[in-house]
This record gives C-alpha cells, sequence and structure tokens, in this order.
C-alpha cells in the first residue's frame, strides 16, 4: 500500500489542520513512520472540524480523517515539566521534527533549534507558518484565506467584475504542505549521505507566490499587471471555459495548428483568414469576439459531444465537471487514487481517502492503516521510548501525557 521510499524514516508531527498534516500525510504515503505528537484532551483542531458533526464530536473531524491515515498519535504536554522529558525521548529518536507552530512557540517551550541540535545533531527540522520565521509578518496567524489574499492569488481569480475572489478550495495550505514535504525529503538525503541535520523554514506566502507561476513571471519579467480573466487563459486565445449545447467544455487550442482544426471540425474555415484571428496576438487582443463565434457553433453539440470529437481531432479539450464526477471518472478510477480504509470512529465501518499523486515503480501509494484516535498509541510508544509501567502511570496523573 504504502511506498518504501522513505523506510526507516521516523517524523514527529506536531502540525495542525491542514498545512503541516498533509506534508506529514505526504511523507507517510512514501514510507515515514509518523507519530502525531498532540496535546491531550484536545488534539490537533481539524479533530473537530469537517462536514459531518458526529465525526467532529468524537474528535475524528472530516478534515484531520483526510491527511492522518497511517499515523499513530501520541498525546504529551509540552508545557509540563514529565511532558518536556518524553518529548526529548521522542526528538532523540526521530529523523525529522515537523511544526506549524507561529514562529517562536516551540523555542519559548524549550525546543528552539540549538536545543533540539543538542539533542539530535542530525534533526530536520521543519517549520510550516503562514509566513516564515522571519521577517516583519512572521508573526500574523497564518489562515490559507489570509494568505490567499496576501499573495495576490485573489486578485487573479473570477472576472473583473467579482475580483478578488478565493480559490474554492484551501490552496495555500496546499502548497505549503508540499514545499515542506519536497524541501524535508531533500534534507533527509543529505543527512543520510553526511549525517548533517537541517532547520527547513517553509513560508506559506512565499509557496503560493513560487506557484503562481507565469502570472509572476509575466510581471516580473515582462512587467505586465496581472489582472483577473475569468476562464480565460492570459498566453493564448481560444484558450479558456466555453459553453456548449449542454455542459461547459474547456479547450485549449494554444497552437495555430490547433486553432485551424478547431475551426475546421466545427465548420467554420472562414475563421481561419479572419484578420480578427489570423495569428495567436489577434486572436488574445478579440478573445470576446473570437468565443462568441466559437459558441455560437458549440451549442450545436454537447460538451461530452464535443469532448469525443476534438480528441479525435487532436484539439485539447475536456468537459468541466464536479467534484463526486471527477472522482468517479474511469481515470481516476483506474489509477485507483481512492482507497478504503477503516473507520476509527466508534460506529466502525470503512473510509475512503486519497493516496498519493505518484505511482511508484508502477505501484499506487495507498494509505496502509486508518488515522488514529487522541492518543491511541500514547503507551505503546512510551514502551519504546524505555518508559517502564509505573513511570507511564506516573506521567498520566501528571497529566504529562
Amino acid at each position: 500500500m504504502t511506498a518504501d521510499l522513505l523506510e526507516g524514516v521516523r517524523v514527529l508531527d506536531l502540525t495542525n489542520v491542514l498545512a503541516g498534516p498533509f506534508a506529514g500525510y505526504q511523507l507517510a504515503l512514501m514510507g515515514a513512520e509518523v507519530i502525531k505528537v498532540e496535546p491531550p484532551g484536545t488534539g490537533d483542531l481539524a479533530r473537530q472540524l469537517g462536514a459531518d458533526p458526529e465525526l467532529s464530536g468524537e474528535g475524528l473531524g472530516v478534515s484531520f480523517l483526510a491527511q492522518n491515515s497511517g499515523k499513530r498519535s501520541v498525546t504529551v504536554d509540552l508545557k509540563s515539566e514529565g511532558g518536556k522529558d518524553v518529548f526529548a525521548k521522542l526528538v532523540a529518536r526521530a529523523d525529522v521534527l515537523l511544526e506549524n507552530f507561529r514562529p517562536g512557540v516551540l523555542e519559548r517551550l524549550g525546543f528552539g533549534w540549538d536545543r533540539l541540535r543538542e539533542i539530535n545533531p542530525s534533526l530536520v527540522y521543519c517549520a510550516v507558518s503562514g509566513f516564515g520565521a522571519t521577517g516583519p509578518m512572521r508573526r500574523r496567524p497564518a489562515y490559507d484565506q489570509v494568505v490567499q489574499g496576501l499573495s495576490g492569488i485573489m486578485s487573479v481569480t473570477g472576472t473583473p467584475e467579482v475580483a478578488p475572489l478565493r480559490v474554492g478550495f484551501p490552496v495555500c495550505d496546499s502548497f505549503g504542505g508540499l514545499a515542506a514535504a519536497f524541501a524535508i525529503s531533500s534534507a533527509l538525503l543529505r543527512q543520510r549521505r553526511t549525517g548533517q541535520g537541517a532547520f527547513l523554514d517553509t513560508s506559506m506566502l512565499d509557496a503560493a507566490l513560487t506557484a503562481m507561476g507565469w502570472v509572476v513571471s509575466d510581471h516580473l519579467i515582462g512587467g505586465r499587471e496581472p489582472a483577473p480573466m475569468a476562464n480565460e487563459n492570459i498566453t493564448s486565445a481560444p484558450s479558456g471555459t466555453f459553453e456548449t449545447g449542454d455542459g461547459a467544455l474547456n479547450i485549449a487550442a494554444n497552437k495555430q495548428e490547433q486553432y485551424e482544426i478547431l475551426c475546421r471540425v466545427l465548420g467554420r474555415e472562414e475563421l481561419i483568414s479572419d484578420p480578427r484571428f489570423a495569428v495567436r496576438e489577434d486572436r488574445k487582443r478579440n478573445r470576446e469576439a473570437l468565443r462568441a463565434e466559437l459558441e455560437t457553433s458549440l451549442k450545436e453539440k454537447s460538451a461530452a459531444e464535443w469532448d469525443e470529437i476534438l480528441l479525435e481531432a487532436g484539439v485539447p479539450a475536456a468537459p468541466v465537471v464536479s467534484v463526486p464526477e471527477a472522482l468517479a471518472s474511469e481515470q481516476i478510477a483506474h489509477r485507483e487514487l481512492v482507497t478504503t480504509v477503516e473507520s476509527p470512529a466508534a460506529a466502525g465501518g470503512a473510509m475512503r481517502v486519497l493516496g498519493a499523486p505518484t505511482r511508484v515503480d508502477g505501484a499506487r501509494v495507498a494509505a496502509g492503516s486508518r488515522p488514529p484516535r487522541l492518543g491511541e498509541h500514547t503507551d505503546a510508544i512510551l514502551r519504546e521510548l524505555g518508559f517502564a509501567e509505573p513511570e507511564i502511570v506516573r506521567l498520566r496523573e501528571e497529566k504529562a501525557v
């Protein structure tokens, strides 16, 4: 199920809600042993979040279940002396420490980078935050929508009439989590080669700007002011979302030959020589007029029908579908992206979660076990650390774990 690329790597995951847990989940999918270190009694805030109130009431919110399969959970109070002792022993045996507190929080608890290196010189320590550990915004709280706004993503999303508009999923959390997982994997390579640890300071804002690609480079290099263009592609036309007789259709006829084929398939050969649309720059300047011409013909058939016709003709196109339709597609089924695991809920049963977007040696990469209940593995992990039963009882009595 899980890959073996990170087999033998132990990750301490102190993260909360999405960006950090998403990073930890990617590492778990690739074979790392991920131990989720949570506050006693409350745990990850995501345990209370999601579409199912009953699951949230059990501390198993859908938002938590989505990103924490394959992990073990240990509860530790980092503010107590007993908890600090437990945490120090966890750090000593870990390869990676992943956290997404506000910058400085772990240091105030007595576990800054200098102390962590003292405990474990080869530790890879990755701190994920909204704005990074340095700079004037470092202490601001990190919420996906806030970062979307501060990165400029919202300013280029939607139409000129409705922008700024939030992207419909927590895209900055995802960018930040992927950036952290990539940096950790890179640092682990050096750790294995030289024994040297690393401090990785991952900023969701930096990750968001980096991921915006051409929108940013068009401004930095081309001097263009980014603007919302709805479903249009700023680099080409016709390239965007078009209305058909039934449903929306994405067309990306970015090359001259693709545009000409599209015109012929639609029976609109006269548009090829029309001076308004003759070459790419003409089409970009007159994209709205071109859209009107094309949609007149596209409305003769449904998006599904045009999909088959244009695929055969060699014009990049596909219908716009809903999330349930995407998950139910033959392609996703073939890739086995969705997997079924046991539910940790009191009612039992099964639940479906997403695996990794990358196959390894031809095999799918999926969660190897269900998400943990809060503190489910605390005693077992304490025993692994060498704590005797009387010590475990004492730690529990002190509410250190």
